[in-house]
């Protein structure tokens, strides 16, 4: 399975263009979307052509390429949700390749073990960080495509590919920021 996957878009209207293009092109059987679509947050800067009027019509676009699989953010509010062409539920379980994807915001779990009643070799998919990241602790891996809009810590604006296995964030020149792959089950 081939997914598509970004976060943080913030009311970006340039971010969404270039996912559109990049969904057009990799032919994903899934866009995953980790919450944070219009509204660009009050503890982030005003993003240069902030848009977020005219992110409805895109989505619709991006719903045509590939079914979306979207959560909601932290900064999501209800008006956001009932503007948006698809449902946007706190979080979501994806099944793929054997691997048990939980795809949230990430604002209301830990960042690191102990993951409460989650199974060992989960797979948790987030965003809300603005950061990349990819890695295995204690067995639960960690998948973090960064920001399409307002990337943090001297990192590229970023979004990640699913495929194979791997997981791999690339920033807007094609370029991968990092790879990882989950540890196989025992």
């Amino acid at each position: 399975m081939k997914m598509v996957i970004a976060s943080d878009l913030h009311g970006l209207p340039g971010s969404l263009e270039f996912l559109i293009a990049k969904v057009e092109e990799l032919k994903p059987d899934r866009t995953v979307l980790l919450g944070d679509m219009l509204y660009h947050g009050p503890r982030n800067p005003l993003p240069g052509g902030y848009g977020p009027l005219h992110m409805p019509d895109l989505f619709r676009q991006l719903m045509e390429l590939a079914p979306v699989t979207a959560v909601r953010g932290n900064c999501d509010a209800e008006i956001d949700c009932e503007l948006l062409p698809f449902a946007m539920p706190d979080n979501a379980v994806i099944e793929c390749d054997g691997l048990q994807i939980y795809a949230s915001h990430g604002h209301h779990i830990p960042h690191q073990p102990p993951m409460g009643a989650f199974a060992s070799e989960t797979v948790f998919l987030r965003g809300h960080t603005h950061v990349p990241r990819g890695e295995t602790i204690d067995g639960y891996s960690f998948w973090n495509p960064g920001s399409m809009t307002l990337p943090k810590q001297g990192y590229p604006r970023s979004w990640a590919v699913y495929e194979d296995g791997v997981f791999r964030v690339l920033d807007f020149e094609g370029r991968t920021v990092l790879e990882h792959a989950p540890a196989p089950k025992r």
